[in-house]
């Protein structure tokens, strides 16, 4: 695209800024930024979409603006969409407004909401894309890749010693890592769709899963909805924490499990087996909580359930949080993931790096997974 003016690229990071805070409250929709400058080159409007089904970033903005916006700019984080769904097209409203240029950092790959772009310019707007489109993108990380692959964005945590272990020899485990990285996966918590865990994880642990955040009240954080891939539906027992009634649960189960004892307490969704046998077939997992309109997932288990999302190429992002302890002995943080030599193994792009009391926290990204490629 052009070069654009330094206060036009200015405003469209402030409305990645503005997109992030929608973070965890819009899906199934993305989340969305928008800034609103007049003709003279001011800021004179701010929005962003706050939740699924309200007014989008776009509109948010314009009626801050109100008649100023006439032959104004507008930045935003997506292209503006082209149809009608539970709110009216913000082309449309863009061009009602009167806004002269539009430029956006990444095309809608939505096929129900592209084409956003071309009514704009029909109209005679001076519209553009790609203005910070990387910076935008990774912030949409998780619904772009969702529109993308067809499936939920995946994201695998975990906390480890600096040894690589999860737990001492025999099953200890809390607490390895300090209270600050602890909060900091309830934010991670919070921003998800899915939280999911395996049945060892539910056996030992017995977790809650839900999300508190440090700061904010439990009427502001929309909880994950928690699932619990239990083959044999031999894990959770009615009293379990994860049956709490804080949060929605789902249970999944091979097709043939016997789950009557979990009748009336969590929604039971049935899944074939992986081709191995051992466990249930990952991309099916996904299809499912996909048309769940679950566009995001928090991937919690333990080794044996994070191989095994490896081995079926369905882990978008790792989040390993380390802390500055030595075992010697116990389990590792990854199962078998069907890597047998060095020339198999899983290369990861750091990302970034951050200090969490005296933890680590590594960011990083599988190198062949680069999503602005597909974009």
């Amino acid at each position: 695209m052009a070069t654009a003016a330094p206060a036009e690229t200015a405003a469209m990071r402030r409305a990645i800024e503005l997109a992030a805070r929608g973070l965890g409250h819009t899906s199934p929709n993305p989340v969305v930024g928008c800034v609103v400058l007049d003709a003279a080159g001011r800021t004179v409007g701010e929005g962003w979409h706050q939740r699924a089904g309200g007014p989008h970033a776009e509109v948010h903005a314009l009626r801050a603006a109100g008649e100023r916006a006439r032959g104004g700019t507008a930045l935003v984080t997506l292209e503006p969409c082209n149809h009608t769904g539970r709110t009216g097209p913000c082309a449309q409203a863009l061009i009602d407004a009167g806004i002269a240029r539009v430029r956006y950092a990444v095309a809608d790959p939505d096929p129900t909401a592209t084409g956003g772009a071309a009514t704009l310019a029909a109209a005679g707007v001076d519209v553009e894309g790609g203005l910070l489109a990387d910076e935008a993108a990774a912030g949409n990380e998780a619904w772009l890749t969702a529109v993308l692959r067809r499936r939920p964005f995946v994201l695998w945590k975990y906390a480890a010693t600096l040894d690589g272990r999860i737990a001492a020899a025999d099953g200890t485990s809390r607490w390895i890592t300090s209270r600050e990285s602890r909060a900091d996966v309830h934010r991670l918590r919070a921003r998800a769709d899915a939280v999911i865990v395996g049945s060892g994880t539910a056996r030992t642990d017995d977790p809650q899963l839900g999300a508190r955040v440090a700061g904010v009240t439990d009427a502001e954080v929309t909880q994950p909805l928690r699932v619990v891939i239990d083959t044999r539906a031999t894990a959770v027992k009615p009293g379990a924490r994860v049956l709490d009634g804080t949060a929605p649960t789902l249970i999944a189960v091979d097709e043939h499990a016997d789950a009557t004892h979990l009748q009336g307490l969590a929604p039971i969704l049935r899944l074939p087996r992986a081709a191995d046998g051992t466990g249930l077939h990952i991309p099916a997992l996904l299809k499912a909580l996909y048309e769940r309109d679950v566009r995001s997932v928090l991937l919690e288990g333990g080794p044996t359930l994070a191989g095994a999302f490896l081995a079926a190429g369905a882990v978008d992002k790792v989040v390993g949080y380390l802390a500055p302890v030595l075992l010697g002995a116990g389990p590792a943080a990854l199962g078998d993931a069907g890597i047998t030599t060095l020339d198999q193994a899983l290369r990861l792009d750091v990302t970034d790096i951050a200090r969490l009391g005296p933890d680590l926290r590594i960011t990083a990204t599988p190198a062949l997974h680069a999503l602005h490629e597909e974009i």
